[in-house]
């Protein structure tokens, strides 16, 4: 794919606190918050945006780390070009104080940035709450913004933090104590939370999401696809993207009833009682 020149979304920056960022916006209706996975707002991550933005929803793109719009596959940039974008990328937030990519029982500090500008776009956008998904290295970050009463749909999409260096690691995910309790209550009181991974990906394990059903109970509904429904063609060996890189987007397709699913589950809990 080409690079995407984003020129269909409204870019604007956004001021939380003493942090300004780059946001692009498409549609009308509440708002869903796209947090893109690595290395940055690629085209397939602006194509999910989009499609989010085609159910009635304004799909809000903040920038939070890579060279917005940038195709990051292979045949792009080369497979040394790729491999030098993704690794730069992870490396420089890595050793960034906004993100927490190895300790356990706490949350990375840009979920602060993210829970403000949810209650920016939610004022800005109306209705009854916001949505969030969070992909790969942000997964988690959609969980830790649910512990403001705005957020009516989180999804978490092969949530990857804290990296399983040792198993231990991989029974817990990138939240504290104290937000995972906040967010196991609201879940007491109705909320639910949506998660996605492949069964086979080592990045999101599958103890990540037994944590989370242990944690969330029935209010984690867990969206898990067998290896072989991936995109055979994507950029990555081992399956991982399930609404990007490893979609199959043709009806019928688990992958494109993963994303349908998605989709739904913003329109329920953002547009159809409103």
């Amino acid at each position: 794919m080409p690079d995407d020149a984003l020129d269909d979304f409204t870019a604007r920056d956004v001021t939380v606190g003493a942090s300004t960022r780059r946001v692009y916006s498409a549609g009308s209706g509440p708002a869903v918050i796209v947090i893109a996975e690595m290395p940055g707002i690629s085209p397939k991550v602006a194509d999910f945006a989009r499609k989010v933005a085609g159910r009635g929803l304004t799909a809000v793109m903040p920038s939070l780390f890579g060279v917005d719009g940038r195709d990051p596959r292979p045949d792009s940039l080369g497979r040394v070009g790729s491999a030098r974008n993704m690794v730069g990328t992870i490396v420089r937030a890595c050793i960034s104080r906004e993100f927490t990519v190895l300790a356990t029982g706490k949350a990375s500090p840009v979920a602060d940035w993210l829970r403000g500008l949810a209650a920016q776009e939610h004022e800005r956008c109306g209705g009854p709450g916001v949505g969030a998904v969070g992909m790969c290295f942000t997964g988690g970050f959609a969980l830790a913004m649910a512990t403001d009463d705005r957020l009516l749909a989180p999804v978490l999409s092969q949530p990857s933090l804290p990296f399983g260096i040792i198993e231990s690691r991989n029974h817990s995910i990138d939240i504290s104590d104290a937000e995972l309790a906040r967010v196991r209550a609201r879940c007491g009181a109705g909320l639910q939370v949506m998660g996605l991974r492949f069964e086979g990906d080592r990045l999101s394990p599958r103890t990540r999401f037994d944590f989370l059903r242990e944690q969330l109970g029935d209010a984690f509904l867990a969206v898990e696809l067998p290896d072989s429904t991936a995109n055979p063609d994507a950029m990555l060996p081992q399956p991982h993207s399930v609404l990007t890189e490893d979609l199959i987007d043709e009806p019928g397709q688990p992958t494109y009833d993963a994303r349908e699913k998605v989709l739904d589950f913003f329109v329920e809990k953002l547009v159809a009682n409103t």
